[in-house]
């Protein structure tokens, strides 16, 4: 499986499929079994860890901040990557925090302290502290899990924009309408396999949600969207 600019891939999968597993192999924080995982056409190992953090940006479950900083120094961290190889710049660092927050529509919670935003806020300006380091790919486990439907969609649409534009992005996502809603490719996963690769429509099959979910499900369509409907789990 490949990953690169211009996408939204979804992973999706039952829990415990491997789906948060995955995304630390890809970043490098563990190994896999099997297989290799190459960067830009070389081994993974062959990169240093600063290397891979200017091409890979990473928001975990969660988005956890436990500093009490305000937005804009925590979108500037963002920038910390490319310490160790250029000299600073202040006025490119403003410009990528300004643009970051913008992207993410939060410039108007900059001067508050992140430990007081909610959990959308917060999962947005840590997603604009993944896009400052203008990383080319951004992995993002579990990026809406137990927000609300605005928040939810405000921030499938921001990951959404960035793959439109020259980055490419990588999450974990447990709701399939979501998914098939926002992801231009669907990886789906069941005890720490592969199962099925491709676009929405090709993935989101009765039989096979059926099969991995253990779940009977009928797909519609609402103004030419695909909509799942879960009926009673199987057994």
């Amino acid at each position: 499986v490949s990953f690169g600019a211009g996408e939204l891939v979804g992973l999706i999968g039952p829990n415990g499929a491997g789906k948060t597993t995955l995304l630390k192999c890809l970043l490098g924080l563990l190994k896999p079994d099997s297989g290799a995982i190459t960067l830009d056409g070389q081994a993974l190992p062959v990169w240093s860890r600063s290397e891979v953090a200017r091409r890979m940006g990473y928001l975990p479950q969660g988005a956890p901040c436990h500093w009490p900083m305000t937005a804009e120094r925590i979108v500037e961290l963002g920038w910390l990557p490319h310490a160790a190889t250029m000299r600073k710049n202040d006025n490119q660092v403003k410009t990528s925090v300004d643009e970051a927050l913008a992207q993410t529509g939060t410039t108007h919670l900059r001067n508050r302290v992140v430990t007081t935003l909610s959990g959308g806020e917060r999962t947005l300006v840590m997603i604009a502290r993944c896009l400052a380091g203008r990383a080319p790919l951004l992995l993002a486990d579990e990026p809406v899990t137990g927000l609300d439907p605005r928040h939810q969609t405000e921030i499938m649409q921001t990951l959404h924009a960035h793959a439109a534009g020259s980055g490419g992005v990588v999450a974990v996502v447990h709701d399939l309408n979501l998914a098939a809603r926002f992801c231009s490719r669907l990886v789906l996963m069941d005890q720490g396999r592969i199962v099925s690769v491709g676009t929405p429509n090709q993935v989101l099959t009765p039989e096979r949600l059926a099969k991995v979910y253990g779940i009977d499900v009928a797909l519609q369509s609402v103004d030419g969207q695909k909509v799942v409907v879960y009926r009673s789990p199987q057994g």
